[in-house]
């Protein structure tokens, strides 16, 4: 189901300084996916198999998970392997054939998570672990692929890409995302960035997206903020402590 880990430390840790002050195109939507990751493992690990509530929405998290992995490789196919392999022929090659790999893991998973819930009682514990093994290997191959991309690939991006090139980049890829969409995902970014990246993610959202995006993306992330972060937040961003407040009714 999983190709084996590939890179070696020195490997890994050779192709891009982590302090370069550069635009990073991959940051935030890595450290959203990775949150998503962890929760969705995690979650999976404690299921009551015996409850089908807790079973069924198990379930529909790994399965929206496995839809964000799907159109996050789609993206960075279409926008960032591009980008590379336009001035860098064959620059995006590893990263590329991972994608590869983890598209046919995405449907193994699917299909794995789809048959828990019509299989018998004595049968979920069983295909249960299974796909929670399954899905930790998909997700340790996924965390050192994203490092790859943050080192290896963003080397690549910056020796050829200015940083107002990068944006141009990043803002083309957004708006080629749905509202609802980039609502998902603001869900799992925005509580996992530190609280100055957060302010400032949102600070220029504000600024430049519709009030309503805004004021759905504040709905969507209050709830996943304790108090000191959503404080924090409210008082960079000046809105209202109560704001997003609908968001928990």
């Amino acid at each position: 189901m999983m190709s084996t880990l590939h890179a070696t430390p020195t490997q890994a840790h050779t192709a891009a300084p982590a302090s370069l002050p550069r635009y990073d195109i991959y940051q935030g939507i890595h450290k959203g996916l990775r949150a998503f990751m962890a929760d969705t493992l995690t979650r999976v690990g404690r299921v009551d198999v015996f409850d089908t509530t807790d079973l069924a929405r198990t379930i529909e998290q790994l399965q929206a998970l496995l839809t964000l992995c799907a159109a996050h490789v789609k993206h960075e196919n279409d926008f960032l392997h591009t980008a590379i392999q336009a001035r860098l022929p064959a620059g995006a090659s590893r990263t590329a054939a991972d994608h590869v790999e983890h598209l046919h893991s995405i449907e193994a998973l699917r299909a794995e998570a789809s048959a828990i819930l019509p299989a018998g009682n004595d049968d979920r514990m069983v295909r249960a672990l299974r796909l929670y093994r399954h899905l930790a290997l998909f997700v340790a191959e996924n965390l050192q692929h994203m490092h790859i991309e943050e080192t290896a690939n963003n080397a690549a991006l910056w020796a050829h890409y200015t940083d107002a090139e990068l944006l141009d980049i990043h803002h083309r890829l957004l708006a080629s995302v749905s509202p609802q969409e980039q609502l998902d995902v603001m869900r799992w970014i925005v509580p996992a960035l530190m609280p100055v990246q957060r302010a400032g993610m949102l600070g220029a959202m504000k600024n430049e997206a519709p009030a309503e995006f805004f004021d759905a993306v504040i709905g969507v992330v209050r709830p996943h903020l304790d108090t000191r972060d959503w404080s924090k937040l409210a008082s960079a961003l000046g809105v209202p402590q109560q704001a997003g407040l609908a968001a928990f009714a």
